[in-house]
């Protein structure tokens, strides 16, 4: 379409457009989807590519000095000297430290031998160094590729053990001990205890007694006992399927283990399983509440001037500081309910509380009301958008008032609701700091959920991906150390909200296409 503009030298046609106002906001909307996708991109490199078996160097330095370990990064050294590469070489027990700084000017030689070794072990992190022998507990010595053949048999055989005595402690010996606490010594139960404690016992004795010897690139030599020993592999020998397939290991044992050495090693499985039933508890709190209430200030309440005070009052709670939800959450909450609980049900326990401390409860109840103001807004947002020609063709047919809201005004309305409850939980998911005040740990290896009853433990400590994420960065012992593994949970976060989201992102446009156009606000 054309317009008709006029000039001095005539008339001129100019094409029609919206101005620059919608290059601005198509060139913004493009920025910030770049913007995300260099998030992601850094977050996967980051993380996933720490779970990725690179080669190990070793390096033999003017000096004499010899070295083993993953290059990680160079820097520029002072007076334009050259190069300077940050080489992980972890034996911590035998250097106290796991990195070195080589000037790249002071290498003689750098290879890259194939017998290399790298250990993942309990104690003391990696160790990278050349496996001289094996020593059984029973039976003879063994060097060379038989120890190294010997060496994975055993570790196989030492994953199939620990995972039964984790079976045994979950199963068995964690029920046992709250029967005990909550019945008293009853014979019956205390046997089974000490049967199952025996045979706990016994897979660790069975596990144990096997030692290598492990030898460093400059000829030390160390005696590591094999029941310490997590993983072994040699990087250099293995080739892209080999490494793909460790990689994936390594992703897996990150998604389904739980975190060991102050959470700067090992998985993430507790975090993530703390998150999204947090996230759910919440949801089912918030949501009820937030429907209600909006509900009552845009279908039931007078609409005069106490009504609009409240609605400011509810838009200006949305901008109120997370932190003072924790402490009102720490204070009302858990000092005060809890407190309560504690002197009306469990007198026997006091002083050591049960509800009256941080727990899952009154974490999820503190994001229930961090989130309320934005469900309310939302859903009330939508009900004023449903046009009261459908309110008055309902009441016009006969059907009352609350039959009305229930069966009309609430399903139109679904869509709005659920936007609310996106918006929820895309900030819940993130919050970090109420749930220092009322709930999350640094470590809880056992989720909050397990068979024994009533199988939903409100009143446990439970762990969170964002703290996790927190405290490893800033608490850990080896910042630079822990690092990938902070990416990594980063990303991991990041995909735990967007799955929520689109969970959610369905079940809205599968009521919008149900209810029809009149939903689509």
């Amino acid at each position: 379409m054309k317009v008709v503009a006029w000039h001095r030298s005539g008339r001129v046609r100019l094409p029609r457009g919206e101005g620059p106002w919608a290059w601005l906001a198509a060139g913004s909307v493009s920025l910030s989807l770049l913007l995300l996708a260099l998030l992601l991109m850094l977050l996967a490199t980051r993380g996933l590519g720490h779970f990725w078996p690179s080669d190990v160097d070793q390096v033999t330095l003017a000096d004499g000095r010899v070295l083993a370990g993953r290059a990680v990064k160079e820097a520029p050294l002072p007076d334009d000297q050259g190069m300077e590469r940050l080489y992980r070489t972890d034996n911590r027990d035998l250097d106290g430290d796991i990195w070195e700084w080589v000037p790249v000017p002071d290498i003689e030689t750098l290879s890259q031998p194939r017998d290399l070794v790298v250990l993942e072990r309990r104690r003391w992190g990696a160790f990278i160094g050349r496996l001289v022998a094996w020593l059984p507990a029973q039976g003879e010595r063994r060097e060379g590729a038989a120890a190294w053949d010997a060496l994975q048999a055993r570790l196989a055989a030492l994953d199939r053990q620990r995972d039964a005595i984790a079976r045994l402690r979950e199963e068995s010996l964690l029920p046992l001990a709250r029967r005990l606490e909550a019945e008293g010594e009853h014979p019956r139960t205390v046997r089974a205890l000490t049967e199952v404690q025996a045979r706990i016992r016994a897979l660790h004795e069975a596990m144990a007694g096997d030692v290598l010897i492990l030898e460093s690139v400059d000829g030390r030599r160390l005696r590591q006992p094999v029941e310490e020993v997590l993983g072994a592999m040699r990087p250099n020998a293995m080739g892209p399927g080999a490494k793909l397939v460790a990689w994936g290991d390594g992703v897996w044992r990150f998604l389904s283990e739980g975190p060991r050495a102050a959470n700067a090693e090992g998985g993430v499985w507790p975090a993530i399983f703390g998150t999204i039933l947090l996230v759910m508890l919440m949801s089912l709190v918030v949501t009820p509440f937030g429907v209600l209430a909006a509900v009552y200030l845009n279908e039931v309440a007078h609409q005069g001037r106490l009504t609009r005070l409240v609605r400011i009052g509810v838009r200006n709670l949305a901008g109120v500081p997370s932190i003072v939800y924790g402490v009102f959450g720490l204070g009302v909450f858990v000092y005060g309910l809890g407190g309560r609980l504690d002197q009306w049900f469990f007198e026997d326990s006091l002083p050591s509380p049960t509800f009256g401390t941080g727990g899952l409860l009154w974490a999820s109840l503190t994001l229930a009301l961090l989130t309320l103001p934005v469900v309310i807004v939302a859903t009330e947002e939508g009900l004023a958008r449903i046009p009261d020609r459908q309110r008055e063709g309902a009441l016009a047919l006969g059907a009352t008032r609350l039959e009305m809201l229930s069966r009309v005004v609430l399903p139109m309305a679904t869509p709005a609701m659920l936007t609310g409850m996106i918006l929820a939980v895309a900030r819940a998911a993130g919050e970090v700091a109420p749930l220092m005040l009322v709930g999350v740990a640094k470590l809880a290896p056992q989720v909050p959920v397990d068979g024994d009853f009533p199988f939903l433990h409100l009143e446990r400590k439970f762990m969170h991906l964002g703290y996790h994420i927190f405290d490893a960065a800033f608490h850990g012992n080896d910042v630079q150390a822990a690092m990938p593994l902070v990416y990594a949970t980063a990303l991991l976060l990041v995909l735990v909200i967007l799955v929520l989201n689109l969970t959610a992102i369905f079940l809205r446009h599968h009521l919008r296409s149900r209810h029809g156009s009149l939903s689509r606000y």
